[in-house]
């Protein structure tokens, strides 16, 4: 068996909170600023994302983090915590984040909720791989919150005249927000009530009675993992699009921690397409 090979870190920027603002009742949006964000505007990819870095304040620890020593000189509980999150959008300076919030649960969640300005945040340069292609004849753009972000900043990036379908799973409508789109991109939100997130089949059912646009399209589809699993069984088995057509992958998977999630990416259980 060959190893997989190591990828070198990406650098790190460290930025301090300038603003937190709870756009819905379970989304707050933190602004921070940093010295050079220049990789983040330089960036053409609508889905680029960060990898944010969380570390126990009593240990005193100062960014950025060598965390390969790290890892060999701190116990186990004590490592560093990485959180992956969609940048909504870089302002000159600023860097917007918008994350989902379900109370106490998980790790990201909760800081962002009690963010105040000046504390730290350490991120990773971004990554992606989607940006709406200018050469498609329709789009369709599909997820749950997770991916409402990376969808938000589709829609803008979308021509005038462009043409398609954006679907997008909240628990109500408390959670919907005001999207800028084309005239030609229907915006449909999809409530999944008092179902919990990643066991409603709202997503995955407006999919399947969709119907393509006439020529070639372009489909973004990222969120709970076995929702991905399905729309990707409509895409590619039903609608027979190709796989250069398709930007598709789960963003998180119910019932997983974030860790348990990205660990299982290498095996059968985490493989999408």
């Amino acid at each position: 068996m060959t190893d997989r090979p190591v990828r070198p870190p990406r650098p790190q920027h460290v930025l301090q909170v300038v603003s937190t603002e709870r756009l819905t009742p379970h989304l707050v949006r933190v602004r921070a600023r940093g010295d050079d964000l220049s990789t983040f505007r330089a960036s053409a990819y609508t889905d680029k994302y960060v990898k944010i870095t969380f570390v126990k304040a009593e240990l005193g620890l100062e960014p950025p983090y060598d965390l390969a020593t790290l890892r060999e000189t701190l116990r186990p509980e004590d490592l560093p915590v990485t959180r992956t999150y969609t940048v909504r959008h870089v302002d000159g300076d600023e860097l917007v984040i918008d994350f989902v919030v379900h109370g106490d649960e998980g790790l990201a969640g909760p800081w962002a909720a009690s963010a105040q300005p000046g504390d730290r945040l350490v991120v990773s340069s971004p990554g992606g791989g989607y940006a709406p292609d200018p050469t498609a004849d329709w789009h369709l753009l599909i997820g749950d919150e997770s991916a409402v972000p990376a969808i938000a900043a589709a829609l803008e990036a979308l021509a005038p005249d462009a043409v398609g379908t954006a679907f997008l799973e909240v628990q109500h409508e408390g959670e919907q927000l005001e999207l800028v789109a084309p005239d030609g991109v229907e915006v449909v939100w999809l409530h999944r009530g008092a179902s919990a997130a990643g066991t409603s089949t709202v997503l995955r059912d407006a999919v399947a009675a969709w119907h393509p646009h006439e020529g070639r399209g372009h489909v973004f589809a990222h969120g709970e993992r076995e929702a991905m699993k399905a729309i990707r069984d409509i895409v590619f088995t039903r609608w027979g699009l190709e796989r250069g057509q398709v930007s598709l992958s789960g963003y998180w998977a119910y019932g997983r921690t974030e860790d348990r999630f990205q660990a299982e990416k290498r095996e059968p259980i985490g493989q999408i397409v």
